[in-house]
């Protein structure tokens, strides 16, 4: 018995107060960080809120009552507030931020739901209207990856546009772990955007995308290489593409470093860019030639 106690107590020391100096790297919060199922309970209400009746039974008698509205208000403002709150420790040990503050940051969230569900909107017509295989936009915020993904997304990168850290990047994280989408919260993504199928799409943090951009599962907006400042860490520059206006990109497609492809162009599948593509091109493999396929007719 007194071994088993004296290796639990080594194995603890070892956690509690050795790693310190092993690990100094490693911040040591004095507070708890947001909580992860607190956060999906909270993305769960802002799909309530944002689309009544498909993530809850709001509006199954053809109405949404404003009861049913300020409870789930009163309830993601309780959540929100204290997450945010928590998010402000991540830099220190001490509070980064005064309860007001975070309330205040709070509802100006809240107040941005009504230009969220525009936008998100916009993004269910492009899906729908771009896929002949959707049966009805009910069936596409219900089921599609793509719109989920843009739901948190979209509330992640309004989040921290409003400076709230590590928060916006949990809530990516999570549609990233569900839809195999993943878009940091930095990227800017304009209006009518559309993945289809979406799984192992990557946008990254400096991407800027225009209206009406369709990608398919599988393309990679990433950056080719990175500055180093003196200690040898990459610099946080812009260092994704800028994708334009009414641009078509498709499967497995690589779009890397900070190149822009020009608007109502057109990438065809399975290519890797790293250099400017003016407006109006259409980029697409080249077809192998060979004596041998020559010779068949090829």
């Amino acid at each position: 018995m007194s071994t088993l106690i004296d290796t639990l107590k080594e194995t603890t020391d070892t956690l509690t107060r050795g790693n310190v100096e092993q690990y100094p790297f490693i911040p040591r919060p004095t507070r708890s960080l947001p909580n992860m199922n607190t956060t999906r309970e909270m993305m769960h209400l802002v799909k309530a809120l944002l689309f009544p009746g498909f993530f809850d039974d709001a509006g199954f008698n053809g109405h949404v009552t404003e009861l049913h509205v300020d409870v789930h208000v009163s309830r993601l403002y309780s959540l929100l507030d204290e997450q945010i709150y928590r998010s402000f420790y991540f830099f220190g040990d001490g509070p980064g931020i005064s309860e007001q503050q975070s309330s205040a940051l709070t509802l100006d969230f809240i107040k941005q739901l009504p230009e969220i569900k525009r936008l998100l909107a916009t993004d269910i017509k492009a899906v729908h209207d771009g896929d002949p295989a959707a049966t009805s936009y009910g069936e596409v915020i219900c089921c599609y990856p793509a719109i989920q993904a843009m739901i948190y997304y979209r509330v992640a990168h309004e989040l921290l546009r409003m400076n709230v850290p590590l928060l916006p990047r949990i809530i990516t994280e999570l549609a990233h772990s569900t839809t195999g989408i993943d878009i940091h919260p930095g990227a800017r993504i304009g209006e009518y955007f559309s993945i289809d199928h979406g799984t192992g799409v990557v946008i990254g943090e400096t991407c800027i995308i225009g209206n009406h951009v369709r990608l398919y599962q599988g393309v990679t907006l990433g950056a080719k290489s990175f500055t180093l400042n003196n200690e040898g860490l990459p610099v946080n520059l812009p260092r994704h593409p800028i994708i334009e206006d009414n641009v078509i990109i498709y499967s497995n497609s690589t779009i890397l470093g900070r190149i822009t492809i020009g608007h109502d162009s057109i990438i065809g599948g399975n290519i890797w860019q790293v250099y400017d593509v003016p407006p109006h091109s259409r980029v697409v493999q080249k077809r192998a030639t060979s004596a041998f396929t020559d010779g068949l007719g090829i």
